[in-house]
Parts: structure tokens; sequence; C-alpha cells
């Protein structure tokens, strides 16, 4: 079974399918890198609730920068909400978003079956 979690644009905020759920984009609002990276986990954590899962289930994740020099502060962010040992795979880059207020984007895939 396949379940769509819609948003107003061409996207679904995140989409189950069978013991998967792959997120789309998310995207936190503030004024600063800081504001926005806990806004984005944050949105990630309630859009995995609605899933029936958690960020403990979370596998893989993309992390879109707009500023290389952000990276020191997501490593430390991401320790608030995983631990050292049980973070999901990631891989980090950097690009341009067309909304220009946006400092970064994640999205990622977790995994809802027996362990």
């Amino acid at each position: 079974m396949i379940t769509r979690i819609p948003t107003p644009f061409s996207y679904s905020s995140a989409v189950s399918a069978g013991d998967y759920v792959f997120l789309g984009l998310h995207r936190g609002f503030g004024d600063d890198f800081t504001a926005q990276i806990h806004g984005t986990l944050q949105g990630i954590q309630d859009t995995l609730t609605k899933c029936g899962c958690s960020l403990e289930q979370l596998v893989k994740v993309n992390v879109y920068l707009k500023h290389i020099q952000d990276l020191p502060e997501m490593e430390k962010v991401f320790f608030e909400y995983f631990e050292q040992n049980q973070c999901p795979a990631r891989m980090t880059t950097t690009t341009e978003f067309f909304d220009k207020d946006c400092l970064l984007m994640i999205d990622g895939i977790a995994y809802r079956g027996a362990e």
C-alpha cells in the first residue's frame, strides 16, 4: 500500500511504501542557519510521526546547504537529534535554492519494518 502526505506543491512531504518512508524536501524558516536546521529537523520528525515512525528510524538523508561554512553547525545540531553512534547515513552537498532565504533542505528515507 502506498500512502502520501501531500503538499500544496508538486511533491509529497512523504510517501510510505511498504516498510519504507521516502521524505520529500523539508526546510525550516528563520533568520539564521541554526533556526532553519532546527525547524527542518522538527518538520522531519513531525512528518515521520504522521507516517508511524520516528527519527531513530531514519536510515538515509541528503542535506543540501547553501553555504558550506554551515557544516560545523550542522554537525553540532545533528547530535542534538541523533545519538553519536545512531546517525543516519548522510550525503551533504551545497547548492543554490529557488527561495533566496533558504539555507538548507533535507530529504531522506526511513525504515519502519521489523528490526
